[in-house]
């Protein structure tokens, strides 16, 4: 269980995994001087909200020495519950998309992708094949 340090007054309990994704969303809105809320529910159950702001002091303090793989479906959910009216709250994990322990496939083009230039297009010349003309002086003239 990690700890968020609010302000240096207010301590939160939170496990590693959640505070890494709350870590990265307010890092992101801190990072664009936007201020937000952010809701927790204590252990007696009961609500408390708190104004994070860019002048506001935040600590993440891990007790694990693994940083935990982020879930991407996560990050955005939260990041859209922070840029809403009722502000960033813990909410559940969602099971991600896609697996991160598989590699990831690469895509087949749809269409294959030409090697040549198309043939309507006249190729260019190289500097080194290109003749100078010669220049005509005043006297030739």
């Amino acid at each position: 269980m990690g700890m968020l340090v609010y302000h240096s007054t207010t301590t939160l309990v939170i496990d590693d995994r959640v505070l890494a994704h709350l870590q990265v969303v307010m890092i992101n809105k801190l990072r664009r001087r936007e201020s937000f809320t952010f809701t927790w529910r204590d252990e007696g159950g009961q609500d408390s909200v708190c104004w994070i702001g860019p002048s506001v002091a935040l600590e993440f303090v891990y007790s694990g020495n693994r940083h935990p793989l982020l879930n991407r479906e996560w990050l955005e959910l939260l990041a859209r519950a922070a840029n809403s009216n009722s502000g960033l709250m813990v909410m559940p994990e969602p099971a991600p998309a896609t697996r991160i322990d598989q590699p990831i496939q690469p895509r087949t083009p749809s269409r294959p992708v030409p090697l040549d230039p198309p043939p309507n297009r006249p190729q260019p010349v190289p500097v080194s094949a290109r003749r100078r003309q010669p220049s005509k002086s005043p006297a030739d003239a």
